[in-house]
């Protein structure tokens, strides 16, 4: 169950836009996820009206859908190509404007408000500049960051939750020295050193 060969593997920000441009996204799905659906109850608990953040969120279509049942949805990407697609294939007006806390980054929001999509590295967001959630749809982040910079990552995501929040994660499960990533083998022992 170790990292094999991935634990020095880095994937760069221009890889991943190299990714959108070249339409090399397997990683998306056109239907929503089946493991959300399974275990909406769990990421909602009973409440309504939630705040929900997609990290490294492309262009899921499990977005539309939870801001369609009233949830307020947030998410973060680095490819502004995905994040235009995401609204121009569900048909969504939005705005964009500048992110004044970071630099070159812009908030896409559809102009009902329920949906805000923020295009920049995730590394640069805070809970000053999004504030704080209810709950997150972790399907591809956690998997898709790099090795080395999985802590980082959690300790940001921690930041991000509401104490009584939920967080949905889906991880894969395979020999890490068969496979250089991403997606990323995170073993079930690393996440919970990461997350607690």
């Amino acid at each position: 169950s170790d990292a094999g060969s991935q634990k020095e593997r880095v994937v760069t920000e221009e890889e991943w836009l190299q990714k959108w441009e070249m339409g090399n996204i397997g990683f998306h799905k056109e239907q929503g996820h089946p493991l959300l659906k399974k275990y909406l109850d769990v990421l909602l608990n009973g409440r309504s009206g939630l705040r929900i953040f997609f990290p490294l969120c492309g262009k899921a279509v499990e977005m539309k859908w939870l801001a369609d049942m009233g949830h307020n949805v947030v998410g973060v990407e680095v490819s502004e190509q995905a994040v235009k697609e995401f609204f121009s294939e569900h048909s969504l007006p939005y705005c964009e404007e500048p992110v004044p806390e970071i630099s070159g980054a812009k908030m896409f929001q559809s102009t009902s408000g329920n949906i805000s999509l923020y295009c920049c590295s995730i590394y640069d967001l805070s809970s000053l500049i999004v504030g704080k959630f209810d709950g997150v749809w972790d399907r591809g982040a956690l998997v898709a960051v790099n090795p080395c910079d999985r802590q980082r990552y959690a300790n940001l995501m921690i930041n991000l939750v509401e104490k009584n929040s939920s967080y949905l994660l889906v991880t894969v499960s395979y020999d890490p020295n068969k496979h250089k990533g991403p997606p990323f083998y995170v073993p079930e022992s690393e996440i919970k050193s990461l997350f607690g």
